[in-house]
C-alpha cells in the first residue's frame, strides 16, 4: 500500500487505542453488570444496568424491569428500552407482569419485588415532556443529563431550568422538582453548588481555573462562617450551622453539585434520620454515584484484558503492514457497524453467538479470498 507524501497517516496502534477507549466506555455503562446470569439472586442490587421489554410489559401495563443478562437470554429478539443504570433494583424478568414469559435462569421468582421504583422510563418516555428518547419529533441534537434522586433523564436544551455547565461530566444533578420535594437540599445549594445562571467556562470551552478558585473561595467562606457558629448551636448538626449563616440563592431549576458534595452533608442522627424517612439515604454513600459505578465497570474490564500481546506485536511492524492491516481492520468495522444496524432497525438485541457468528463469517470469507487469489495466480 503506498503512502502519499504529506498525507496525515495514524498507526494502527492508535485505532486499537481508539477502540479500546470505546470498549472501556461501553464497559462504564454495564458496569461489571453479568452477561451470563439473572441478578435476581443478589436482591436488590445496588446499581445495575437495567433494561424494559416494550413486547412483554408494553405501556398502558404494569411497569417492570430487566437485567442485562436477561435482556440477551429471555428477551432476544423483543423490543427494549435501555434504561441505563438504577440503584436498589431486583430483576423483574418472569415474575407476575410477565404474563407467560418465565425467566430462563430461574423459573421461580417471587410474584413483585415491592421495594423496587418504576417511572415513565420503563415506558421509553423521559423528561418532563414525557418524551422518546431520541424524539423523532426533534430536529436538534440534545444531550440527556440524568437527576441522581429520580434517576429520570431529561433534556439539558430545554428542560432544566438553568444553564448547563461544561464540566457536567464531574458533577452530578438534581432536577428542580426533587430540589423541591427536599427543600433541605437547597440550603446545601446556596454554599455548595454553582449559581444558576453561571456557565463556568472561558471562550475555549471546560471549567476555568478562575472558575473553580471562585468556588472555593465561597466554600471557605461558608465554612469559616459555619465555626464562627458552631459554638452557639448544640448537636453540631452542618445543616443548622448553614441555615444560621442565612446565605440564600434562586429556588429555581436544576443544581449541578461539584464533585464530592455528598461528603459535605451533614451526617447526624437527626439528619440520618430525616434522609431516611425521605427515602434520600444513600446521598451519604459517596458509592452510590455513577461516576463510582463506571470506574468500577472500566476497572474490571482492565483487569479482565490485562497485558494485550496483539498492541506489543504491531509495534514491531513496519509502517506499510500496519497500514495495510488498518485497511483491513476498517473494512471490518464498517461491516460490523452495517451487521449491527440491522439488529437496531429490528429492535433486536445483539447477543454474544451473534457477535462470533459474525466473526465466522468474516474468517470464512477471508479463506475463500485468499483461495480465489491463490487459485487465479497459480
Amino acid at each position: 500500500m503506498a503512502v502519499k507524501e504529506g498525507e496525515e497517516t495514524v498507526s494502527l496502534v492508535d485505532v486499537l487505542e481508539e477502540d479500546e477507549e470505546l470498549e472501556n466506555e461501553a464497559s462504564a455503562v454495564l458496569g461489571g453488570s453479568d452477561a451470563d446470569q439473572c441478578s435476581f439472586p443478589q436482591g436488590y442490587v445496588k446499581r445495575q444496568a437495567l433494561y424494559a421489554c416494550n413486547t412483554c410489559t408494553p405501556k398502558g401495563g404494569e411497569a417492570a424491569g430487566i437485567c442485562l443478562a436477561c435482556s440477551y437470554k429471555c428477551h432476544e429478539g423483543h423490543e427494549l428500552f435501555e434504561l441505563y443504570t438504577k440503584r436498589s433494583f431486583r430483576c423483574d424478568c418472569g415474575n407476575s407482569k410477565f404474563r407467560d414469559l418465565k425467566c430462563k435462569f430461574y423459573s421461580e421468582k417471587e410474584q413483585i419485588n415491592g421495594e423496587n421504583k418504576y417511572s415513565h422510563n420503563f415506558f421509553g418516555l423521559y423528561c418532563t415532556c414525557n418524551r422518546p428518547y431520541p424524539d423523532p419529533d426533534d430536529q436538534v441534537e440534545d444531550e440527556m443529563i440524568q437527576c441522581i434522586i429520580c434517576e429520570d433523564w431529561l433534556h439539558g436544551r430545554q428542560h432544566l431550568g438553568c444553564m448547563v455547565p461544561d464540566c457536567v461530566e464531574l458533577q452530578e444533578m438534581v432536577c428542580e422538582s426533587c430540589m423541591n420535594k427536599h427543600p433541605f437540599l437547597w440550603t446545601y445549594a446556596a454554599h455548595l453548588a454553582a449559581s444558576p445562571g453561571i456557565k463556568e467556562e472561558e471562550e475555549g470551552g471546560g471549567c476555568t481555573e478562575e472558575a473553580s478558585t471562585s468556588t472555593e473561595k465561597a466554600k471557605e467562606n461558608s465554612i469559616a462562617s459555619c465555626k464562627r457558629t458552631h459554638q452557639e448551636m448544640e448537636g453540631g448538626c452542618k445543616l443548622k450551622e448553614l441555615q444560621a449563616v442565612g446565605q440564600k440563592r434562586d429556588q429555581s431549576g436544576a443544581v449541578f453539585w461539584p464533585p464530592s458534595w455528598r461528603s459535605r452533608l451533614c451526617s447526624c442522627d437527626g439528619c440520618q434520620n430525616s434522609y431516611a424517612a425521605a427515602g434520600v439515604s444513600f446521598l451519604l454513600d459517596e458509592a452510590d454515584t455513577v461516576l463510582a459505578y463506571e470506574n468500577k465497570g472500566k476497572s474490571s474490564e482492565q483487569e479482565q484484558r490485562g497485558h494485550d500481546p496483539l498492541m506489543s506485536a504491531l509495534d514491531n511492524l513496519n509502517h506499510v503492514q500496519q497500514l495495510e492491516i488498518i485497511h483491513e481492520y476498517n473494512d471490518m468495522k464498517t461491516e460490523l457497524k452495517d451487521f449491527l444496524q440491522r439488529f437496531a432497525a429490528e429492535g433486536k438485541v445483539v447477543t454474544p453467538e451473534d457477535i462470533r457468528q459474525f466473526f465466522e463469517q468474516q474468517q470464512n470469507r477471508k479463506r475463500r479470498r485468499a483461495d480465489a487469489a491463490q487459485f487465479y495466480c497459480s
